[in-house]
């Protein structure tokens, strides 16, 4: 199938049923289609909400029914938490953990009355040093979205590497719509055939529709500056 990032994201950003409609389509365009058994199911969701107390948001009930099963999709890097995991920490419903423990995502408790909140994020630090939260995305769905963008260029069809990369030398690939709030240097470049991360100006990420377009689109990078 084809996908259309450029012409379809904007929207998506804008308009929650439209970000699922375009994460099925994410799945599909790689290959892994979202399917009945890869949602969470409301007993399940049910179950968390009386565990932790608040209600939770509609946007995270709708993502978890399409994606809360979803690993290959959501956790090839960072974990996207089941809803017997997730927890309340500093003030925010958590939903997300780095794969080393290293930084947290959740939602702030005082905006889980909204349908579609922000969310932020923290460092993990010493319990002496006062935790520093920032924003993160504008809504859960907008999170949602960046995780299906990200997360699936970190499995094992994909190509990553570190080092200082210039996005003005990224010639062929078109930038994405930001989705994150500013100050989250995370970017997206999209081309028919793949699909580029970079993340904070180091890490660069691609996923291809098949090897050899990953081989061309890789030969077409810029040299690294290790």
């Amino acid at each position: 199938m084809t996908l259309d990032l450029v012409r379809d994201l904007p929207t998506a950003l804008a308009d929650r049923a439209a970000a699922w409609r375009l994460i099925a389509d994410i799945a599909a365009f790689w290959g892994a289609p979202l399917l009945p058994d890869g949602g969470c199911t409301d007993a399940e969701l049910d179950a968390a909400e009386a565990r932790l107390g608040p209600k939770l948001p509609a946007a995270l009930r709708e993502a978890y029914r399409l994606i809360g099963n979803r690993p290959d999709l959501t956790g090839n890097q960072d974990t996207l938490l089941p809803p017997d995991r997730l927890y309340l920490d500093q003030d925010c419903l958590v939903y997300r953990v780095e794969n080393q423990s290293c930084a947290y995502w959740g939602i702030p408790l005082a905006a889980l009355d909204r349908e579609d909140p922000p969310t932020v994020a923290w460092p993990d630090v010493a319990p002496s040093v006062r935790v520093e939260i920032t924003p993160w995305t504008a809504s859960f769905s907008a999170e949602c979205l960046g995780i299906l963008l990200t997360e699936p260029l970190f499995d094992d069809s994909a190509h990553v590497d570190g080092g200082g990369v210039d996005p003005a030398d990224l010639t062929g690939w078109t930038e994405l719509p930001r989705v994150h709030a500013p100050g989250v240097d995370t970017r997206y470049f999209a081309r028919p055939d793949a699909l580029l991360a970079l993340l904070e100006g180091a890490w660069l990420a691609v996923r291809a529709v098949d090897e050899e377009a990953l081989d061309a689109a890789c030969e077409a990078l810029p040299v690294l500056d290790n």
